[in-house]
């Protein structure tokens, strides 16, 4: 894994979710990003955890960077009050820049957007393209069912137990943190 991280990409919702946890979830963590000197990098929306995760990150004073598709940024409603904003063509290139600019990805709560995300950052570091540190912030148990489907495919040799084990999954952000940028 990379020797020292100094930015975290972190996937999550452009929805708030139907729980004010994962809200506060998000806000916690853009804020401990903050005060850790970690930058954040980001999809770029304002709308969601994806906002408030980097609006927490802004007021404590963190650089944010935002990477949008430029079909994305009115219905995501792009954030313009960022240290750095990408507008990029496509989503590959998103996923590209994001992980170019990260030393290190975080799943937070979200849909099939924050999976397909997460689930190509693992691809590549199963596939020896990055060793950077990926994880689940799994706020109020809400990656447990996701959990249990990896651990069963696991458990039918679809998924070695190398590649289930690069999957960092705390409850905790601190605890994740030191888990990644000791």
């Amino acid at each position: 894994m990379t020797a020292t991280v100094r930015s975290v990409c972190v996937f999550c919702g452009s929805a708030a979710g139907v729980a004010p946890t994962y809200l506060d979830a998000a806000a916690g963590f853009g804020t401990l990003l903050a005060r850790r000197g970690l930058t954040l990098v980001y999809g770029g929306a304002r709308a969601g955890l994806m906002g408030v995760v980097a609006d927490a990150a802004l007021a404590e004073g963190g650089t944010v960077i935002g990477v949008m598709p430029r079909g994305l940024w009115a219905r995501e409603i792009g954030h313009t009050g960022l240290t750095e904003m990408h507008v990029v063509e496509s989503m590959h290139e998103r996923k590209a820049l994001m992980a170019t600019r990260a030393d290190a990805f975080v799943a937070l709560p979200g849909g099939a957007g924050t999976l397909d995300e997460l689930f190509e950052a693992w691809t590549w570091a199963q596939l020896g393209i990055h060793d950077k540190p990926i994880a689940l912030l799994d706020v109020a148990g809400f990656y447990q069912p996701l959990l249990a489907a990896l651990d069963h495919m696991a458990a039918q040799g679809f998924i070695r137990p190398a590649q289930r084990a690069m999957l960092v999954v705390e409850r905790e952000a601190e605890t994740l943190l030191a888990r990644l940028a000791p």
